[in-house]
């Protein structure tokens, strides 16, 4: 997303880190990486500290936050969710059709794609036209990342009660009551999908595997 802002702490590069160690036992030339978690998590900063590290190594790594793949704008999102219930808020507000067109043209290889881009300055619904050619990492991170068909999911179990100051420093939404319940929300959501991670994020940032 255009206009995030990165708040990047030692704990996030702790984590990057820890997951190049799984990230080398898949096998394959496309590898998906899902990361979800909750607003302020840090999702789009261990993202980009993986996507970082794996440049360092030679083997660049394309992130997309499904973030940008809503049915509605930022401008319509809130009006529409007041209208539909805080029930509509969930994994299926996204364009998973669109997401999954872009999953299967990465794992094709494909050298000239589209992929949605939410400018946060403007709350503009830009196009970004990029490449999937050479790439062996696609990194996904967003709220229902871990919902999306991966070969690694990961979960980051924060809740927005603990990232609350997170999410005033990056100031992307006005912490209103609605907000809240719509925190509330996204909180239950994310915790139906707990049973699909293959690793979770700890509190004090360490990796465990889930038990399946």
């Amino acid at each position: 997303m255009l206009g995030d802002v990165l708040l990047i702490t030692e704990n996030h590069k702790k984590v990057a880190k820890q997951i190049l160690s799984h990230l080398d036992e898949l096998s394959g030339d496309k590898i998906v990486l899902a990361i979800g978690g909750e607003s302020g998590s840090g999702k789009t900063e261990i993202a980009h500290e993986i996507a970082r590290n794996l440049k360092i190594r030679k083997t660049p790594a394309k992130v997309m936050h499904i973030d940008n793949y809503y049915l509605t704008s930022p401008v319509e999102r809130t009006p529409w969710r007041m209208e539909h219930g805080l029930e509509s808020i969930g994994y299926t507000e996204y364009d998973w059709e669109k997401i999954n067109q872009n999953l299967k043209e990465f794992r094709q290889d494909q050298n000239q794609v589209t992929m949605p881009c939410i400018d946060l300055l403007t709350d503009q619904e830009d196009q970004l036209i990029t490449s999937f050619k050479g790439l062996k990492y696609l990194i996904i991170e967003g709220l229902y990342a871990i919902q999306a068909e991966a070969d690694l999911k990961m979960l980051i179990d924060l809740t927005y009660h603990d990232t609350k100051k997170a999410q005033f420093e990056r100031g992307k939404e006005p912490p209103t009551e609605y907000r809240w319940q719509v925190l509330q929300r996204e909180h239950e959501v994310i915790q139906s999908l707990r049973d699909r991670a293959d690793l979770f994020v700890t509190k004090e940032y360490s990796i465990i595997s889930a038990e399946k």
